[in-house]
């Protein structure tokens, strides 16, 4: 009787067994699903780029849509295009984009930004740098272009003593209501030399090089910016990894147009300055400085935008995101997309989109021991918001 005991003790404890398990599986939680990071924006794609890596956008009062494709390194047949059908399409031409060593000055070089003035004109800001270069003798330029016609209607040449060899220029805005034709004003980035406001008087073509070197249009000493997920520091093969270093970028006019809001693509400061005393060639430089205000804190930023209802809209590269700034001053998250890789530019258009480039720029060599992490195509966006652009001019 022994034998057949032990087989039944033994049957009865897998039951026990089994019955546990049983109960245990009956509280097992559900399947959950887990929250994820808030998206913001309904972003649609206007065009999707696969040759040159762009920077700028602009729209025309038309809806016509313009790109600049800085000369980097990369093969680019023109610096300036205009988007038609979703293809870029060189503008004003083809001859015009040709870079030519011999006439730099006559010829575009290598245009970072594209902005639409109150006179519904496209303005091209040529670095006068090819692939980060010392800036060619006679080709750092202000370009306008008549779109009624398509054609050049204006050059401004940046003098040496203003655009220095090591400068870079980044970005311009416009105000036509002073002086004879207005003034543009423009940043200059260098990573190579001191960085600065440069006011042109569009009608003399005089200019002036403003807050140089100042604390405000540095770059913030030892800045790590952090972009997918890796802290970006400037790192070449064989180098030891240096920070970025990169000062005055985004540029917007607040809507009265009384003050300039810039800021370093390195820091995560935002500031202004009295916009009459910088244009002011009898303005001391102490005084300038004098005027400037610490806006705060803000996201990390390449390109700025303003509306007319006084808002002023950021690039967030950190965060592959849009925000505003509003009163208060408050932030308000417009648009959080992992397909927005490095936004560069803004360009707010009549039909209330603001347009914008993703251009994938901490993925480039210079970032990443060398190696091109870069994906085709780069892409320019819009997203719907409730906000009119600032076209300040005559009234």
């Amino acid at each position: 009787m022994e034998a057949p005991l032990r087989r039944s003790a033994s049957h009865i404890i897998a039951l026990c067994i089994a019955a546990l398990a049983g109960a245990c599986a009956s509280q097992r939680p559900p399947a959950w699903i887990l929250p994820t990071a808030r998206l913001a924006g309904d972003i649609e794609l206007v065009a999707a780029l696969p040759g040159a890596m762009p920077t700028g956008v602009a729209v025309s009062n038309a809806g016509r849509v313009f790109v600049s494709f800085p000369r980097w390194g990369d093969p680019v047949p023109f610096t300036v295009a205009e988007i038609r059908d979703g293809i870029p399409v060189a503008f004003p031409g083809a001859v015009f984009n040709r870079f030519d060593r011999e006439r730099p000055g006559e010829t575009l070089v290598s245009v970072q930004s594209v902005v639409i003035d109150a006179k519904d004109r496209l303005w091209l800001l040529d670095t006068g740098s090819f692939n980060f270069a010392p800036v060619l003798p006679g080709a750092a330029k202000l370009v306008a272009v008549d779109l009624a016609t398509n054609r050049v209607a204006k050059t401004i040449r940046i003098p040496a003593e203003v655009a220095l060899p090591t400068s870079y220029l980044n970005d311009v805005r416009f105000d036509l209501r002073h002086g004879a034709e207005g003034v543009a004003y423009i940043t200059d980035s260098s990573d190579r030399g001191p960085n600065a406001i440069i006011v042109v008087d569009l009608a003399s073509g005089t200019s002036l090089r403003r807050l140089d070197d100042h604390l405000s249009t540095r770059p913030e000493p030892g800045f790590v910016p952090f972009v997918e997920g890796r802290a970006l520091m400037q790192q070449q093969r064989g180098q030891a990894p240096r920070p970025l270093a990169v000062g005055a970028d985004g540029l917007a006019l607040s809507a009265d147009g009384a003050r300039l809001y810039y800021c370093a693509l390195a820091s995560r400061r935002l500031h202004s300055v009295d916009a009459a005393l910088l244009r002011d060639p009898a303005a001391s430089d102490d005084a300038v400085a004098a005027s400037v205000r610490d806006e705060g804190m803000k996201p990390a930023s390449d390109g700025l935008e303003s509306d007319a209802q006084g808002r002023v809209y950021f690039t967030a590269y950190e965060l592959n995101a849009i925000l505003r700034r509003t009163t208060g001053p408050r932030y308000e998250t417009l648009v959080r997309d992992a397909r927005v890789l490095w936004p560069d530019s803004l360009a707010l258009a009549h039909d209330g989109h603001l347009y914008f480039t993703s251009n994938q720029l901490n993925r480039l060599p210079a970032f990443n021991d060398g190696v091109d992490l870069r994906q085709k195509p780069y892409a320019v966006f819009r997203v719907k918001v409730d906000g009119t652009p600032l076209r300040l001019g005559p009234s």
